[in-house]
């Protein structure tokens, strides 16, 4: 693929330099120069996906052009205007290769020898050591709930499965809920945010710590639906997180310590290593 014509039309009445350096005649044809910097074809491979139409071709070329010869200008004029003492990165280049060269380093020790199994007795563990640290920021609940019609004759059936003070039948209610329920949610064991069941169920309260603490069980009438549901348990916000919604998070933080406690290590060991060998002398 050529692209002369559009050197021509996008570098019309750019002088020149004869002073500049000659381009490199390995790297292929010269779309654009600016300033003794040349762009050449072989540059503007992987700009245009295969199978682009031709007028978005054209577009995507010209753009890349025009980005290319607007920072080189840039670059140009920042030479121009900084003294060599303000271009010198040479101490930053070497610190950010560094860098790079310690954080590809660590990375590899820490694929081929951190230890990412946690077992369930490390995360009870830390949870009781660390209960503090983990505290609800939004109210909770563990609740089942059925949507039925409102002149639905399994009403009564449901009512009695749900009001039960002492027990909740779960698996008869979700039985049950899949024959005649138009919807229903099963979540005796499975914690979940009280605004997210708000969003489910037409339900308002404007104070959501006494409404939960006053109700177990509950129907609504909305018309042409009845909604009877029951909660099982509550927390309240800033109460202790429980460990169900906590044990991921502690999973990442056990893992995390690993990993600090084995970069510690290694740099310790190294230093000690070096110390012992003396390939260090301070002055």
């Amino acid at each position: 693929m050529r692209f002369k014509f559009l050197l021509y039309i996008l570098l019309s009445g750019l002088l020149l330099s004869s002073c500049d350096p000659a381009p490199d005649p390995e790297r292929g044809e010269v779309i654009a120069k600016v300033h003794g910097n040349y762009l050449y074809e072989a540059d503007l491979e992987g700009v245009v996906p295969a199978g682009t139409p031709k007028k978005d071709s054209l577009f995507l070329v010209s753009n890349y052009i025009d980005s290319w010869l607007r920072k080189r200008l840039l670059i140009r004029q920042a030479e121009r205007n900084l003294t060599p003492r303000q271009q010198d990165f040479t101490k930053k280049l070497e610190d950010y290769r560094n860098s790079l060269l310690t954080y590809a380093y660590e990375r590899e020790l820490i694929n081929q020898k951190l230890d990412t199994i946690v077992s369930e007795r490390e995360i009870e563990a830390y949870y009781e050591q660390n209960k503090g640290s983990f505290e609800l920021r939004y109210n909770i609940v563990k609740v089942i709930y059925v949507v039925l019609p409102h002149d639905s004759k399994e009403i009564p059936r449901f009512r009695k499965l749900l009001s039960d003070r002492d027990t909740i039948l779960s698996q008869t209610t979700e039985f049950l809920a899949r024959q005649h329920a138009l919807s229903y949610y099963i979540g005796d064991e499975t914690w979940i945010r009280f605004d997210d069941l708000l969003t489910q169920i037409p339900l308002e309260t404007y104070n959501q710590e006494l409404f939960l603490k006053n109700n177990r069980f509950l129907e609504i009438d909305d018309n042409p639906f009845k909604y009877l549901i029951r909660f099982k348990d509550f927390l309240i916000a800033e109460s202790v997180s429980p460990l169900e919604i906590e044990i991921e998070n502690i999973r990442n933080i056990i893992i995390n310590k690993r990993k600090q406690d084995l970069l510690r290590k290694m740099h310790e060991e190294l230093y000690e290593q070096a110390l012992r060998d003396k390939v260090f002398e301070i002055y």
